[in-house]
C-alpha cells in the first residue's frame, strides 16, 4: 500500500464517491453480509427492500469497492463465463430491473457485445485487427457497458437509504456458527441470525474456498482520446464493446471523449494474501501490461503510437468449470458464499447478489447449479 493506504493497482478510470458514517458496531443483526463490493451491497440493498424489518450490515475489510468491484473493466455480460447455467435467468434484464427498482443510474448501455476470433470472421466485420491472426467479429451476444464506480456507489446509497449499516475498515477475521452466528470484525463479535460471505478472491478461507478456487490478478489500460477518423478506421464506430472467444485472449469497451479500454492478461498468485502486494508499476503485472501495450499498437496502424492515460488491474477468482460458486456454506446453513465469477461478475453479482437475499429471506432457492 501506499502512504494513503491505497492497493498497489493502479489508477481505473471511474470514482467511487461513497464513504459510510462512523457508528458504533452492530451487536446483534439479522444479516451480517462480508464484502463491500457488487455483491454484498446489492444484496444487503435488497434485503432491506425485500423486508425492512430486518437488520443487514455489510462489513468492508477496506472502502467500498476497493477490491474486484472497482478495479474491474464494466463489461455487462449476459451469462457466465461456463455459460447460461440451468435456471440462470435473464441476467441483463434482472440487472435493469434492479438498478431500476433501486434507483440507481450507472450508465448501463446494452448495445450488445461483439465475439471475435481468428478463424471465422465474418465479410462484414467492421474490425479488422492483426493479433495472433486476423481478428474479427465472429458473431454479435446480448450485453453492453456499464460505469462501476457509478454502480457500486450508487447501490451503496441505495442500501443506506433503505436502512442498512456499512462497516468500512471493518474486516472480518472470522465467522463461527454456533447458537447464532458470530462475526468476529474489530476485535468485537457481532451476532448474527445469518451470514452471506460476499469477498470473491479475498478471504477464501471464511467461505471454505481456500483450494477449492484460484485467485488471479488481470490487467488492463486505456487509451488517452483519439479522434472520429482514429475510431471509424479501427471499426469501433457503432461503440459496442468486445471480447475474443479464441487465445489470445483480449476485451475491450469505449469510453467517453473516445477513449478505448483494453484489458487482458493473468499474474498468478499462490495465496490470495498475495493479491494486496501486485505492483502493476513493478515484477510480473508491469511485464503483463507492457505486453499489452504492445499488443494494443500492434492491433492496427490507427494505434501505432497510442498513449495510454490509465492502467490498472484487480483480482478475479476462478472456480471448478468456471462455474459461480453459489452455496450454502459446507459447515452450516445459515452461511451462503458467494463469488467466483471469472471475470463475468459486474452484471452477474449484483443478479445473484440480490437471488442471494431473496434466498436468505426463504423467498427463493439457491440455483441447482450451485
Amino acid at each position: 500500500m501506499d502512504s494513503a493506504g491505497r492497493l498497489p493497482w493502479g489508477r481505473a478510470p471511474w470514482t467511487i464517491d461513497f464513504q459510510s458514517d462512523p457508528q458504533p458496531l452492530a451487536g446483534e443483526v439479522d444479516l451480517a453480509v462480508v464484502g463491500g463490493g457488487f455483491t454484498g451491497i446489492a444484496a444487503a440493498a435488497w434485503f432491506r427492500r425485500m423486508d425492512p424489518r430486518k437488520t443487514v450490515a455489510v462489513f468492508e475489510a477496506e472502502t467500498v469497492g476497493a477490491g474486484s468491484s472497482g478495479h474491474t473493466g464494466g463489461l455487462a455480460l449476459a451469462e457466465t463465463a461456463a455459460g447460461d447455467l440451468p435456471g440462470l435467468g435473464d441476467v441483463l434484464a434482472g440487472l435493469s430491473k434492479i438498478l431500476q427498482e433501486l434507483q440507481v443510474s450507472a450508465d448501463l448501455d446494452l448495445p450488445g457485445v461483439w465475439e471475435l476470433n481468428r478463424t471465422s470472421g465474418h465479410s462484414y466485420s467492421p474490425i479488422r485487427w492483426d493479433d495472433s491472426g486476423n481478428l474479427c467479429v465472429a458473431q454479435e451476444v446480448p450485453g453492453g457497458t456499464i460505469n462501476p464506480g457509478k454502480l457500486v456507489s450508487g447501490l451503496a446509497r441505495a442500501a443506506v437509504e433503505r436502512g442498512a449499516m456499512v462497516f468500512e475498515h471493518a474486516r472480518v477475521e472470522n465467522i463461527a456458527f454456533e447458537d447464532s452466528v458470530l462475526v468476529a470484525v474489530c476485535g468485537k463479535q457481532v451476532r448474527a441470525r445469518q451470514v452471506l460471505i460476499a469477498t470473491n478472491a479475498q478471504s477464501l478461507e471464511l467461505g471454505d474456498l481456500s483450494g477449492k478456487a484460484q485467485p488471479k490478478f488481470t490487467l488492463a489500460l486505456a487509451t488517452e482520446p483519439l479522434t472520429d477518423s482514429q475510431i471509424e478506421a479501427l471499426g469501433m464506430a457503432s461503440r459496442k464493446p468486445f471480447y475474443t472467444i479464441d487465445l489470445p485472449y483480449l476485451w475491450g469497451r469505449m469510453l467517453d471523449e473516445n477513449r478505448i479500454i483494453f484489458g487482458s492478461g493473468l499474474v498468478h498468485v499462490n495465496d490470495w494474501r498475495e493479491l494486496r502486494a501486485v505492483d502493476v508499476a513493478d515484477g510480473e503485472a508491469a511485464k503483463v501490461l507492457a505486453n499489452l501495450k504492445g499488443r494494443v499498437r500492434s492491433l492496427h496502424t490507427t494505434l501505432a503510437d497510442v498513449k495510454f492515460g490509465h492502467q490498472w488491474g484487480g483480482p478475479i477468482l476462478i472456480a471448478d468449470g468456471w462455474r459461480p460458486v453459489f452455496r450454502h456454506n459446507p459447515s452450516d446453513r445459515r452461511g451462503i458464499v458467494l463469488g467466483a465469477y471469472s471475470g463475468h461478475g459486474v452484471a452477474l453479482s449484483v443478479y445473484l447478489g440480490t437471488w442471494a437475499a431473496e434466498a436468505i429471506l426463504k423467498k427463493r432457492s439457491l440455483p441447482s447449479w450451485s
